[in-house]
């Protein structure tokens, strides 16, 4: 059953577990070292071994993704054409310009936006199909202009393979730590990719951390979360419905209500209880409710937006948009009564691709910036550069470096 707790019992609950990850990389390791030597042969066997692959390659032919998506219901179809307008317009609204200032006469200076050249997207297929992430890593590359957009899956269903169909370049059935070192290090079938971006398992988490110097990455993802701030007003059944949302994604999901009021505590628990009796992902979502989840008393929303702040969730939900400028920390926030996690999941256009163990101190979602390069540019006339001479001499050679004083000087003589 759901707990309730005070907030000094929270510590251990907001503390995230970062169990198994060493075990993980461990186990990777050798997976990583073998598709680096072997390429295709290993990739292949790890294929046929975890993915169930049956096929003499990994890659998914064009036609194969377009039968898929004839095969999809015509209201999936709409879904996801929905889905996928909002979620290009946000990318197209996130995406950097190219600007340009002349702080001072003849220093002209600029930046210059540039796509990465091949991105690959992860598609995990666990206990649920998941379109939606395809459209959610897919998509801000197109927008990005990135030339080559691949993505893969080690058991793609036929919704995933019809959303790929006419937004990726190139589908790869396989998944694990193979796939991840696959777009790493480049095989004969897989290209080697500038980025790889998207969730999946601790043992792709694994991966991409381990090898996130020798391609870049998202995030390393965690068990997905979320934290809901309400007062004495909130709405019990549609709360609770939002932490069985959660619960319901993976066992280690949690899910936790931060509120001054004991009367909601009470409803919330009770509705809970009442709405898992008919969910019928009601096993997975009891263990992560029992386990990991808990309403937490504070004694204001002050308090719970200190203690959101510091624990950083993936997803936040509040009740008003008055409370937005003391956040600090979140991965995306949700605002009133109208605006459900589960729409950010799917349509309302925001990326849900997003850092989890506290990793959103550091960073948002996944956006169109992290599919692009803003390159600065300068370019100084004869007088500018004769004006800062002066001051990067005295630089340079502050510093130690005179051939950097030099090889400004050289341009001032005749």
């Amino acid at each position: 059953m759901l707990r309730i707790i005070e907030s000094k019992q929270s510590a251990k609950l907001l503390t995230r577990r970062l169990a198994r990850m060493a075990q993980a990389e461990r186990a990777v390791r050798p997976i990583l070292d073998d598709v680096r030597k072997r390429g295709d042969k290993a990739l292949l066997e790890y294929a046929r071994r975890f993915d169930k692959l049956e096929a003499k390659s990994v890659v998914v032919p064009g036609d194969v993704l377009e039968d898929a998506w004839d095969r999809l219901a015509p209201q999936l179809q709409s879904a996801i054409r929905e889905a996928a307008k909002n979620i290009r317009a946000y990318a197209e609204m996130q995406l950097p310009t190219e600007r340009s200032i002349e702080p001072a006469p003849g220093v002209h200076l600029s930046q210059i936006v540039r796509p990465l050249d091949t991105v690959a997207a992860y598609i995990p297929s666990g206990r649920y199909p998941l379109p939606s992430t395809l459209l959610m890593t897919a998509i801000p590359a197109r927008v990005a202009g990135v030339r080559y957009i691949c993505a893969a899956s080690p058991k793609p269903a036929d919704a995933v393979l019809g959303t790929a169909a006419g937004r990726v370049d190139r589908f790869y059935q396989m998944g694990g730590a193979h796939a991840i070192a696959a777009f790493a290090f480049g095989t004969n079938s897989v290209p080697r990719a500038d980025r790889i971006v998207g969730p999946g398992s601790i043992w792709v988490a694994a991966a991409k951390k381990i090898l996130a110097g020798e391609t870049g990455i998202d995030f390393i993802a965690g068990p997905t979360e979320i934290l809901i701030v309400a007062g004495s007003d909130g709405d019990p059944r549609a709360i609770a419905a939002d932490m069985l949302a959660q619960a319901e994604h993976d066992t280690d999901a949690s899910a936790v209500l931060l509120t001054p009021s004991k009367r909601l505590a009470l409803a919330v628990v009770g509705e809970v209880e009442k709405q898992l009796k008919t969910l019928p992902t009601a096993a997975v979502a009891r263990q992560s409710i029992d386990k990991n989840s808990a309403v937490v008393l504070v004694a204001s929303v002050d308090e719970a937006l200190e203690l959101s702040n510091n624990f950083a969730p993936e997803h936040l939900s509040i009740p008003d948009a008055t409370l937005l400028p003391g956040i600090r920390h979140a991965g995306s926030v949700f605002i009133g009564p109208h605006s459900p996690e589960a729409a950010g999941d799917y349509c309302s256009g925001p990326n849900h691709v997003l850092p989890t163990g506290g990793a959103a101190r550091l960073r948002g979602g996944l956006s169109v910036a992290d599919f692009v390069k803003v390159i600065s540019v300068q370019q100084l006339s004869p007088g500018a550069l004769q004006r800062l001479t002066p001051s990067i001499t005295t630089l340079a050679r502050a510093e130690g470096l005179e051939a950097h004083a030099r090889s400004v000087e050289v341009r001032g003589r005749a």
